[in-house]
This record gives C-alpha cells, structure tokens and sequence, in this order.
C-alpha cells in the first residue's frame, strides 16, 4: 500500500546513506527501521547502560528492611570485617 512520508533534507540525506551502504531502497531501509522501532517498543532489550537496561525494575520491589540503601559502605565494611575474623 503506498503511503507518502516527507523528511527534513538531513533526514532523507541519512535515509540515502543507509540505503546506498546497504544495498537497499529507501522504501526497504524505511521499512527495517519501523520494524527495529517496534521490536523496541514491544518489550525487547536494548542494549544501554546498565540502568536503562534494569530501570523498569527500580522501586518494584516490595517488603525487606526499608533501610537497604542507608549506610552501605558501613554495612560492607562489618560484612568484610566479619569475613575476615573466620
């Protein structure tokens, strides 16, 4: 089915790289880029840093000591000193 798309002049610029590099049409590069957009979109993982990787999951825990993130470095400090008396 046709469907018409206007681009800004960089845009169609970067569209004819693609294509030209690749071997493609434009119509094809258009396409692959749609179709990578809605594989992100639809729950696959990016690959980012380590917190956009995990960042859905910050804050959805629920129960455990509310204190977890207070003090860490004291808490690991007597974790290693515990360690080391063994």
């Amino acid at each position: 089915m046709p469907l018409s798309v206007r681009v800004d002049l960089k845009t169609e610029r970067v569209i004819e790289r693609l294509a030209r590099t690749k071997g493609q049409t434009k119509s094809e590069v258009i396409r692959e880029a749609i179709a990578a957009l809605a594989h992100d979109k639809n729950g696959a993982v990016k690959a980012g840093r380590p917190y956009e990787m995990v960042q859905d999951l910050i804050g959805c825990v629920k129960g455990g000591p509310p204190d977890l993130s207070v003090r860490t470095g004291e808490k690991f400090q007597r974790l290693l000193a515990q360690r080391g008396k063994r």
